[in-house]
């Protein structure tokens, strides 16, 4: 049975995030119709990352299999025309039977967008958390290198049903500046709900002085969601890429 693995970006403001839910949009709702429309089937479409509600996604990976057989090409062109424009399939391949989209992944990379400017844009509100007053950027490197390597990330995790271990190894995690435009990028092996999120919010409490850089490193320690800061917005977050 083909097994076909798709490559997609999403605005994901109008949707109630990725994963199907009765009664509301969802990115994988939309999908799962668009392909029952051209194989006339309900399949089992499964992704990389379940993004929450207002996330995007520049490479979310999602795969199904089909009892159909049309070309890969098919379905790119296919399910892009009808799909909202909100939704966009970059790629469409043939993948083996056996490969699985979630436990083959080695790793994912989420990138948050903060606009820091005395003014917000109408342009970019869809897209960012505006900040007005100035954060310190240099405080916020130093206290994302706590972050860096296998720690237990429990306090950083919002209440989540799942009772697995919340330890997790950050790769990386990098804080760069463009004019108006910061961007906290962080590659993981794998991530807890709103994780990113809440680090995010975290370390804008450092930049803005509501926290000093040490104490990241009691915030892991404390195992303590109340430990650490605000959640940011989800407006800002987008699920980067997907390493397999």
């Amino acid at each position: 049975m083909p097994n076909i693995r798709l490559k997609l970006q999403y605005d994901g403001t109008c949707y109630h995030g990725w994963q199907a839910q009765k009664n509301v949009r969802t990115v994988q709702g939309e999908l799962i119709a668009a392909i029952k429309k051209m194989t006339g089937e309900e399949v089992d479409l499964v992704g990389a990352s379940r993004t929450d509600k207002g996330v995007h996604a520049l490479g979310q990976i999602a795969n199904f299999h089909t009892t159909r057989s049309l070309p890969a090409s098919a379905f790119l062109k296919g399910l892009n025309s009808l799909t909202p424009a909100d939704i966009l399939i970059l790629e469409a391949e043939v993948v083996p039977e056996d490969f699985n989209i979630r436990f083959d992944a080695k790793s994912k990379i989420y990138v948050y967008q903060i606009l820091n400017a005395r003014t917000p844009s109408i342009y970019h509100r869809r897209f960012c958390w505006f900040l007005r007053d100035r954060l310190d950027i240099g405080a916020m490197r130093e206290a994302a290198k706590y972050l860096k390597g296998q720690h237990d990330f429990k306090s950083f995790q919002a209440s989540s049903p799942d009772s697995g271990s919340t330890v997790r190894t950050v790769y990386n995690i990098r804080i760069t500046q463009r004019r108006d435009f910061i961007w906290i990028f962080i590659k993981a092996n794998a991530f807890l709900y709103k994780m990113v999120r809440n680090i995010v919010g975290t370390l804008v409490e450092i930049g803005q002085k509501k926290r000093e850089i040490e104490e990241m490193s009691k915030i892991l320690a404390a195992r303590d969601r109340r430990a650490a800061g605000i959640t940011a917005p989800a407006q800002g977050l987008f699920l980067a890429r997907v390493y397999y």
